[in-house]
């Protein structure tokens, strides 16, 4: 799951960018101030960073330069700064590419999607095996020793957003986002059901799942072994 960290001071832009980066199956934080931005990258290095050049503490072009000093990281300024002095220094320091505000989102959206392929940071292939379960989820098979799973496409799509977050929290409407659509948060039905079913057929055990594990009241995680 490519990781976008959305850094601006402008909690409006950040939950949009959220939305509809999740929406198309990203995995993203945000970072108010250029200082949070900087302690999220050295905690875990994300795939493409979008950055805002108006942060409260330290200028974009400081986080830029910092950025630079020690990463490569995809980099695509988003500003209201609109003088091309702004955006010479920027592409100087090293950032990829430079978007004004306002901004369309399927540009923007483009934009990573280009910045992600150059980087490299593509969907690798995906193959578990928990004892004699194997899921190869980039060919959306799966069996158990030598019997074939059958799963929906639905199913496939909620299996692989877990797996490839192995072991991380995936909030419920991260995950109807990403299944469904924006318009489908709400629908917790909908992953109660479907979660049952995939249980049933993965599980060794489906009234006490080990793999596919409800965190009541946030979300759900792929937790083998826990």
């Amino acid at each position: 799951m490519t990781f976008v960290l959305v850094v601006d001071d402008d909690p409006a832009i950040c939950r949009t960018l959220s939305i509809n980066l999740r929406a198309r199956d990203y995995d993203v934080e945000t970072a108010g101030d250029g200082r949070s931005a900087l302690q999220i990258v050295d905690e875990r290095m994300p795939d493409v960073v979008l950055l805002d050049l108006g942060l409260p503490d330290l200028d974009g072009v400081a986080v830029l330069r910092q950025l630079r000093s020690f990463t490569q990281v995809p980099v695509i300024v988003v500003s209201a700064r609109t003088g091309s002095d702004d955006k010479v220094e920027a592409l100087d320091l090293g950032a990829d590419d430079f978007i004004t505000k306002p901004f369309s989102i399927e540009e923007l959206l483009a934009r990573v999607r280009a910045a992600a392929r150059r980087a490299g940071a593509e969907e690798p292939p995906l193959c578990v095996q928990v004892g004699d379960l194997v899921l190869d989820v980039s060919d959306s098979r799966a069996r158990r020793g030598t019997e074939d799973i059958h799963l929906t496409p639905i199913e496939w799509k909620i299996v692989e957003h877990l797996v490839r977050g192995r072991g991380r929290l995936v909030r419920q409407t991260d995950l109807l986002r990403a299944v469904w659509g924006p318009s489908y948060e709400r629908q917790t039905n909908y992953l109660r059901v479907h979660l049952a079913s995939i249980r049933r057929k993965l599980e060794a055990d489906p009234s006490h799942p080990r793999l596919f594990v409800t965190e009541p009241g946030m979300g759900y995680r792929f937790a083998p072994g826990v």
